[in-house]
Parts: structure tokens; C-alpha cells; sequence
């Protein structure tokens, strides 16, 4: 296979002494018309990771889901087995982040080939959706709330077409069989965790809730379900046995398809959504985007997915200066924050779906590219203004107004003979569009777009909506390898500061010696403007080390704490390590 040859040249390279760094590889297998291919190198063959002796593992954002996907691997599943009784289960208890109505990203490494290969279930937006979807009458944008609850910012759902296409590759036990534990608790009903009465008083406080929303979620319509709380879902276990009778197909035509469309079309503010667009959807199945970083290949998703290149980039940008050595430090911290700076102002500028958008994929994330901007960063004092870069390969484009949603979650599986799962699922805001059908939220995915098309100075913003296009994702579900060998899978939640979450651990991990566990708990610290700092969780001294060096802390708000990192990585003597992000209710579990 073309795409597997392409991957085994990365994996090959990661260990040659002067590593050379893939710019990503060409598309294969996509339902829409391929990007261009990218640099190559040399065909290298990368061996098979031979006998797997390391057990296995899974690490969700719910203890529900985590043993719902250890159930299926103690069946003899597969990674993508475990996936998919996961996705099942968190679209139930953790209705708020992801489900069955909306889309997700899943990189997957098989052991026996030594082949990582990338599924695409990002919603699309209808056929019916113009440059102008989210603004007002007037011509200036819409408030995001109203935009959020109206049946415009809903997407065509990817993630269960996703899941059976995976599913058909790698699956090892029938497509039903992931499935009961959800309907299980569906039918049976499960407790209603602090978490998820948090985010239910979150809606209410912020916009309320529909009526079909308001009934499943509160007493009242106004107070949120107590903490302890018995909540059951007959329609969602009606909906799982749908799935499992006619698995995508249910979403493409009869009763569920009306269904959604049905709650799309209502007031206020209806959508264009139709049953032609439901039935014209399919997922992808791409190439991942691979780079080098030190003597490690970081693998993860290109575009419609920011996440690839924005990872790369930042790693591609700290790496011309020994973090090692700066360690855990206000001058560590410092040259990662200027890199975060770098990387935001060149995603936000030129990444968009690749199908409607030239992207300059290679020229983003090329070495010598990284290493001019990394000469941008002083070593002891902040930049005042960053702008975007001239890669090689872009064009101009105009300033970015696309907003920023944290409604989604993320998870790790390693089976038993070493298969890997790392997928970011979500429904994009707080419970999606907030808007029901079967049982589940329908996602507002298309407030990812950029609400302007153009910018006030007339330039074409490559974010902008388009009917049939995605919308840009930040979602980053990231593998790392070294010398041919799975070593870390990690991702998380959060909207754009993803890119903040997964790169610092990745950093805590392989730059500063850090325990999966210990990464993950480290303070956020997202720069995409003035600094968002996780100030219960960083040093006091640090944050005014960083202040004196010209480093702009916002005030008033801590939005570091809403990442929910999981990882998994292969420790020094073969074992599995695990982390569960504690800003989440979730676990990490370990099987011999």
C-alpha cells in the first residue's frame, strides 16, 4: 500500500543520526479530491514491531467509558473495538463534549505492519451553507450564543461513519458487540457525576436550554439534575440498537436522519441541513502529517485538522534550543510560550480544509522555516507583536475571526498486540447546538468557521464557510515514535488551546523526563494572546519571572483548567504508563 510505504519511511529515518524530518504525505483514500503530495525521501523500509509484550491499556475522560473499553479488549477486541465501546459510553455520560452527533479525529498505528494511518470524521457543512451562514442582516456577525443554539452552526455528524470505517479495517469483533455497554447503561440508567451537573448548570446559566434538553437534563426546566442523580435514556439505547442493525446508514436515511433534519430546521434561526446531505456523507481515511522532533517522529493529523502542523510547528520552533537543559524553568516555559505565539499566528492565518484553501502544508512545518522563526524568540524577553510568516508555498490570506468552543474530549487504547487508537472526539460547544434527536446532541460544529469571510481589509479569510467544506479543527490526537517503535500517544480537549495542551506534554515528557502523569499535570499556560495561565497550578515565581520579561497575563480567568489530556507511553523497560488528565473525572486502566 502507497500510504503505509510513505509512513515507513518516517518511522526509518527517526533513527538515523542526522534525522531528517517528514513534511507529511500525499492523501489516499478521500472521498473529496486529494491536496498535493509533499517532500519525500528516500524509501527506507521500518521492520514490524514484533512480539508485543507491554499489555494494554485505556485512558478516557470518564471511569464509565474506560471500563467500558476495557471490557471489550478483555473480549479480545482491538484498538478500535475499545474505540468505539468508549465513544459509545462518553457520548452518554459526557453528553456535553462529544456523541454520536457529532465528528472526531482518530490516528491509528498498527503493530504487526508498523502503519499509522489517520480517519477523518469531521462534520461538513450543508449544501446550503453560504459565505454569510453566521451573519446578521446588517452584515456584522451574530452573537456566538445565538449562534451556537441556532440550526445553522449544525454539521453534517461524522464520528459513527468514522468509527465503521475504522471498524471494517481493523475490528476484530462484530460491529455489535462495542455497542452493548452503552446500551446497557442507556436502558439502565448511570449517576449523574459533578462534572457532568456542572456543565449542565454552565447551560443553563449560559443561554438555557431547549425544551427536549431541559426535560432530559433538569427537574424543571431550569434546575440541573443533582450530583448522584439516576438519569436514564431509553431513546439513546433505541438509537445504539439502530446502530448496530444498520451502523452509518442510520444517520444517511429513515427514521433518524428525519429526525435530525426535523431538529436542524426549527426555530429559532433554522438550518439548511437536508436528507441529501446526510446521504452524501462519507469519512476519510488520510495520510497522518509526520515530522521530527530531536530523535523522535510526531505523527497526527493534517488538514481539515489544524492540530498536525500546529504541534509540528511549535515542536519545530523549540527544537533549535535545549529545553533539556532549561528543564521545568521560567526559561523553558519562556521559549515554549513564544513558540506557542509563532505557531497560533501561522494556523490561524493559513490552515482550512485543503480542498477549498491551498495550504502550505510542507512550507509550515519545513526546518528551515522553524529555525528563521525560532530566531524571532530572545532568550530573555518577550516578543511585542508576532505576525504570521511567509512559509514556502503560501499565498496571502486574511486575519482570522474564527471563535473558539471546548465541547469535546479525548482518548487513548492500546490493545494487547500493540494496535493503537488516539482519537479527539467532540460535539464542539457546552452539549453541541443544544438541540436533540435520538437521544443525543447534535453538534454546533460550524461556529468553527471563521464568522467574516473576509477581513476589514477586504483579504479572503481561508476559514470562511463554504457549502460541502470543514470547518478548521484544532483537535490533535498525536503518536510519537523512535527508532521504528510506538512510544506515546496523548491528545486532549479544548478548543484551539489543544495545541497549547498537547505540546507542553509532549515537551514534559520528552524534553524535561517527566512521568506521563506528571506532563499532564503540569500548569496550562496557552498563548495565542495574552497568556492564559493555570495560575492554581503554576509557581507564582515563574508567572512573575515571565511578567518581567514582558509576558501579558490575561486577568480574571483561568481557562488553562478545561484541558482533559490522556496518555499513554511505553516506559524505559516496556511497560505501559498511563495519565488521566484531574481537571476531568477520568481513569487510566492497565491490563496484564
Amino acid at each position: 500500500m502507497r500510504g503505509a510505504m510513505l509512513l515507513r519511511r518516517g518511522l526509518a529515518l527517526c533513527s538515523l543520526p542526522a534525522l531528517v524530518a517528514l513534511a507529511g504525505c500525499a492523501s489516499a483514500g478521500s472521498a473529496s479530491s486529494s491536496p498535493p503530495p509533499l517532500a519525500s525521501a528516500p524509501v527506507i523500509e521500518a521492520k514490524p514491531a514484533g512480539v508485543w509484550r507491554s499489555g494494554a491499556m485505556v485512558a478516557a475522560a470518564n471511569p464509565l467509558a474506560v471500563d467500558a473499553g476495557v471490557e471489550v479488549l478483555q473480549a479480545g477486541g482491538s484498538a478500535v473495538d475499545s474505540a468505539i465501546a468508549v465513544q459509545a459510553v462518553l457520548g452518554l455520560v459526557e453528553p456535553q463534549s462529544s456523541g454520536l452527533g457529532g465528528g472526531a479525529f482518530m490516528v491509528h498505528y498498527e503493530a504487526a505492519t508498523g502503519d499509522v494511518i489517520t480517519y477523518d470524521g469531521r462534520e461538513v457543512a450543508p449544501q446550503g451553507a453560504t459565505p454569510d451562514l453566521f451573519l446578521n442582516p446588517d452584515g456584522r456577525p451574530m452573537g456566538f450564543i445565538d449562534a451556537v443554539r441556532s440550526g445553522r452552526s449544525i454539521g453534517v455528524p461524522g464520528a459513527v461513519a468514522m468509527l465503521e470505517m475504522a471498524h471494517r479495517e481493523h475490528g476484530r469483533l462484530p460491529w455489535g458487540q462495542p455497542w452493548r455497554a452503552a446500551e446497557r447503561l442507556a436502558e439502565q440508567g448511570f449517576t449523574v457525576s459533578p462534572r457532568l451537573n456542572e456543565m449542565i448548570t454552565a447551560a443553563v446559566t449560559r443561554g438555557g436550554l431547549p425544551p427536549e434538553a431541559a426535560a432530559y437534563l433538569t427537574t424543571d426546566g431550569k434546575t440541573p439534575l443533582a450530583v448522584g442523580s439516576r438519569l436514564v435514556n431509553p431513546r439513546y439505547a433505541s438509537t445504539v440498537r439502530l446502530i448496530v442493525a444498520r451502523g452509518a446508514a442510520a444517520f444517511r436515511e429513515g427514521p433518524l436522519a428525519e429526525e435530525i433534519v426535523a431538529a436542524v430546521r426549527r426555530e429559532p434561526t433554522p438550518g439548511t441541513l437536508s436528507l441529501e446531505d446526510l446521504r452524501a456523507y462519507r469519512p476519510n481515511r488520510l495520510e497522518p502529517v509526520c515530522g521530527g522532533y530531536r530523535v523522535y517522529l510526531v505523527c497526527g493529523m493534517r488538514p481539515p485538522s489544524s492540530g498536525g502542523i500546529a504541534i509540528l510547528s511549535v515542536l519545530g520552533t523549540v527544537e533549535n534550543f535545549d529545553l533539556a537543559a532549561m528543564g521545568n524553568t521560567a526559561a523553558g516555559w519562556h521559549h515554549f510560550i513564544e513558540a506557542q505565539r509563532l505557531a497560533y499566528a501561522d494556523r490561524d492565518t493559513y490552515v482550512a480544509d485543503d480542498r477549498y484553501t491551498q495550504v502550505p502544508l510542507a512550507g509550515l512545518i519545513d526546518k528551515d522555516y522553524l529555525r528563521s522563526r525560532a530566531r524571532l524568540i530572545e532568550a530573555d524577553r518577550a516578543m511585542r507583536t508576532v505576525e504570521p510568516g511567509s512559509p514556502p508555498g503560501a499565498k496571502p490570506r486574511g486575519r482570522d475571526a474564527t471563535g473558539n468552543g471546548t465541547g469535546t474530549s479525548h482518548f487513548v487504547v492500546v490493545d494487547g498486540r500493540g494496535n493503537v487508537v488516539s482519537m479527539t472526539t467532540t460535539v464542539e460547544g457546552l452539549f453541541g447546538s443544544r438541540r436533540m434527536a435520538g437521544g443525543f446532541f447534535l453538534n454546533n460544529q460550524l461556529t468553527d468557521f471563521s464568522f467574516r469571510p473576509v477581513d476589514d481589509a477586504g483579504a479572503a479569510i481561508a476559514n470562511a464557510v463554504a457549502p460541502g467544506k470543514k470547518p478548521r479543527s484544532s483537535m490533535s490526537p498525536t503518536l510519537v515514535f523512535r527508532d521504528g517503535k510506538f512510544k506515546l500517544a496523548v491528545g486532549s480537549p479544548g478548543g484551539n488551546s489543544i495545541i497549547a495542551y498537547v505540546s507542553k506534554a509532549i515537551i514534559g515528557m520528552l524534553d524535561w523526563n517527566l512521568s506521563p502523569q506528571q506532563a499532564v499535570e503540569l500548569p496550562n499556560l496557552i498563548a495565542r494572546g495574552p497568556i492564559e495561565a493555570e495560575t492554581s497550578r503554576a509557581d507564582p515565581q515563574m508567572l512573575e519571572t515571565l511578567a518581567g520579561m514582558g509576558h501579558v497575563f490575561r486577568t480574571g480567568r483561568n481557562q488553562g483548567e478545561v484541558s482533559g489530556l490522556h496518555a499513554v507511553r511505553v516506559m524505559a523497560d516496556g511497560r505501559l504508563a498511563g495519565a488521566a488528565d484531574p481537571r476531568r473525572e477520568g481513569k487510566a486502566v492497565a491490563l496484564n
